[in-house]
């Protein structure tokens, strides 16, 4: 049966590409245009599956990559643009309703003369504070405070669910601090990390003299440079942030006094609207009592420089265009190679959704989401979990004590797919069109409030915090949920018909659902029981095989290299584990389906052909060359490239359905391919 019927009536929702002319329209199958056939797929099945539509849609000089996800982000930026654009118009919006918010703050976005002749003055009541200080306490507070107010300096803060009380929300401190937000960037000596680091030393005399510190400002700016330095040789590396179990250590707030004996934390909570607390969670000590040093190392002017830096720089964006220009200089151009900026209203309408999101989403779900996209999206997953669950059954390396615990975990695991049934109470976010940053201002304050304010209740599980308008999903261990936001629906290129069930299981089954099950049981995720608790549910001896295999992952990884740089097989293993959960996963829900119990031909491609060449379609990414550079040093995806290769080259029906033999690229040998669920 054809589980994907009515599917089409979602899918005419929504598109930019979708022709209002009733004459017939010859269709053209994604699949067989997007390929590059002088490629051998064999050999690097990713350009194969993909090449024919990077080399007709290059990278345009205003963005860092091209693809599918792009596609499908400027379809719903065009639709919030309307969304905007409609409720800026609308004089009859009521103070305080979603509509004059979301008006008022695109309006305030796109008035570029107040925003020129305001310069630095949205900031002015925050530099005073700054100004201010007379010793090193006056420092950290500044540093507390700013936390509250969307900068970021010297550490960062958050409350999140306690990894091993689930029901409990816990206080949690970090590593951060950073202009550059990764260590490696202050540290690596490579040509290309050499060159960035003179960058950025540019880029901070430059807001210095945005500051009015034309005289010092090169002395300045090497100060912060300096101290940042120092923030980054005490910080952990990407992998090392990976390890749940070395990054969660509860103190009582005496003993976190105690590590850093020149900071007084019962008087830095209440700065960051902590009225009380009895214990924190302290992801890495090491970097505390380096902070510690540092604040007595550098002269109170020192931290106050760096203070307004990192507050500039946090909202520079939103300020002037000379300011604007050149944080998009430093960070779209020098770290991902874009040469020019977006239009306005794309880059206003894209912070409009990321400050009012919650906002944005309830007018997008009216206007452009039908009714049932839940319904069919659970229907989806629980064909995905009925498949994994399956899998878990016949797995020939965990006992059967240790299965038992795994299925229970998947039963509980929690969906969370469409758009929430309840939407966040943002009534108490007063939104004007007087000023831009200060709007942005606003939102982060509410933003950080709203966190706060869950500190001492109970959990709210309900809670997403992702909109259904963000082309996106994720995995909660502490909830042991996934999430899978409405418009991850969309798929390009079936404007006004229905993907036949290999592109359904290929991209949605494979690359959301899948993916993000999977996630529940990577190197992360098997760490967490069914209740979201930090909690080894496994047997010793089931537990050391399943380190074997993931061990097998980071080193097929740490093989892949890009200009030069290989990849971060360790920082990357668990979005590798749940690359290839997912592709086996939605292959094997694909089995189900009449499409491949018919060994039903398409375009000339057989069943198994469409569902990997679907898969490849679901991560066709092109990026700048500075972007993947990019990408490997701070993220913990593989480039897209070797999310394709690197999991397809480890499935035997994939190498029957491309001819892939001994010799080839793509090809694995038995006693190197990975299987792990």
């Amino acid at each position: 049966m054809n589980l994907f019927r009515n599917f089409v009536t979602f899918l005419i929702i929504g598109m930019t590409f979708l022709s209002c002319n009733k004459k017939e329209v010859t269709f053209q199958d994604p699949l067989i245009t997007n390929r590059d056939t002088t490629v051998n797929p064999a050999e690097d099945f990713f350009n194969y599956a993909n090449n024919g539509w990077f080399k007709k849609n290059p990278i345009s000089k205003s963005n860092s990559s091209n693809g599918i996800m792009r596609t499908v982000i400027d379809t719903i930026n065009g639709q919030i643009k309307s969304i905007c654009e409609n409720s800026a118009k609308d004089e009859s919006a009521l103070k305080g309703s979603n509509k004059q918010k979301i008006g008022d703050f695109y309006a305030s976005g796109m008035d570029t003369i107040a925003i020129e002749k305001a310069g630095l003055s949205p900031l002015n009541t925050e530099i005073k504070k700054i100004d201010a200080i007379k010793d090193v306490s006056g420092v950290i507070v500044a540093i507390a405070h700013l936390q509250t107010v969307g900068a970021d300096p010297g550490f960062t803060f958050y409350v999140s669910q306690d990894d091993k009380i689930s029901t409990k929300y816990a206080l949690f401190f970090g590593q951060g601090g950073l202009g550059m937000k990764q260590r490696d960037y202050y540290l690596d000596s490579d040509k290309r990390n050499v060159e960035i680091r003179a960058a950025y030393s540019g880029y901070l005399n430059k807001m210095m003299r945005f500051m009015g510190e034309e005289a010092v400002a090169v002395k300045n700016a090497a100060t912060v440079m300096k101290l940042e330095t120092d923030l980054a040789k005490s910080s952990r590396k990407l992998e090392m942030l990976r390890d749940p179990i070395k990054n969660y250590n509860k103190l009582s707030v005496a003993q976190f006094n105690a590590i850093t004996p020149d900071i007084d934390w019962k008087k830095i909570l209440p700065v960051l609207d902590v009225a009380k607390a009895d214990s924190v969670i302290v992801g890495q000590p090491e970097f505390f009592k380096a902070l510690n040093t540092t604040l007595k190392k550098y002269t109170v002017e020192d931290w106050k420089m760096y203070l307004k830096s990192n507050l500039v720089n946090a909202y520079a964006p939103y300020l002037s265009s000379a300011i604007e220009k050149e944080n998009f200089k430093f960070y779209a151009t020098t770290l991902n190679g874009v040469a020019t900026q977006n239009p306005r209203w794309k880059r206003v309408v894209e912070q409009t959704d990321t400050s009012l999101g919650e906002l944005v989403g309830q007018v997008y779900v009216t206007d452009y989401m039908p009714k049932g996209v839940k319904e069919k999206l659970l229907e989806i997953g629980n064909n995905i979990r009925d498949v994994f669950a399956s899998h878990i059954k016949k797995l020939d390396w965990m006992s059967e004590a240790t299965k038992q615990k795994a299925l229970f975990k998947l039963s509980k695991m929690v969906m969370k797919l469409g758009y929430p049934d309840k939407w966040k109470d943002m009534s108490q976010l007063s939104i004007d069109k007087k000023s831009y940053c200060e709007n942005v201002m606003k939102a982060n304050i509410w933003e950080y409030q709203f966190m706060i304010n869950k500190y001492g209740k109970p959990v709210d599980r309900n809670e997403w915090v992702m909109q259904p308008q963000t082309y996106n999903a994720y995995y909660n261990p502490s909830n042991n949920e996934i999430v899978i936001p409405a418009c991850n629906i969309i798929v390009p290129g079936y404007e006004g018909r229905m993907p036949d069930d290999a592109i359904l299981y290929g991209i949605l089954g494979g690359s959301f659902f899948g993916h993000e099950i999977t996630h529940g049981f990577d190197d992360q995720g098997s760490q967490y029981d069914d209740k979201g608790n930090l909690n080894n549910w496994w047997t010793v001896e089931d537990l050391k095989k399943f380190k074997a295999k993931t061990k097998l992952i980071v080193n097929q990884y740490n093989k892949f290299s890009i200009l030069g740089k290989n990849v971060n097989g360790d920082a990357t293993q668990g979005e590798n584990i749940a690359d290839l959960g997912g592709v086996i996963m939605g292959y094997e829900a694909f089995q189900k389906t009449a499409q491949f119990k018919n060994k039903e031909k398409i375009s000339g491609l057989t069943p198994d052909q469409r569902y990997f060449l679907a898969y490849g379609y679901s991560w066709m990414i092109n990026r700048r060359d500075e972007s993947k550079i990019n990408q490997i040093m701070t993220d913990v995806h593989a480039p897209e490239q070797f999310r394709v290769n690197g999991p397809l080259s480890n499935i035997p029906e994939f190498h029957k359905a491309f001819n892939v033999k001994k010799g080839d690229k793509m090809y694995q040998p038995d006693s190197l391919r990975v299987v792990i669920w």
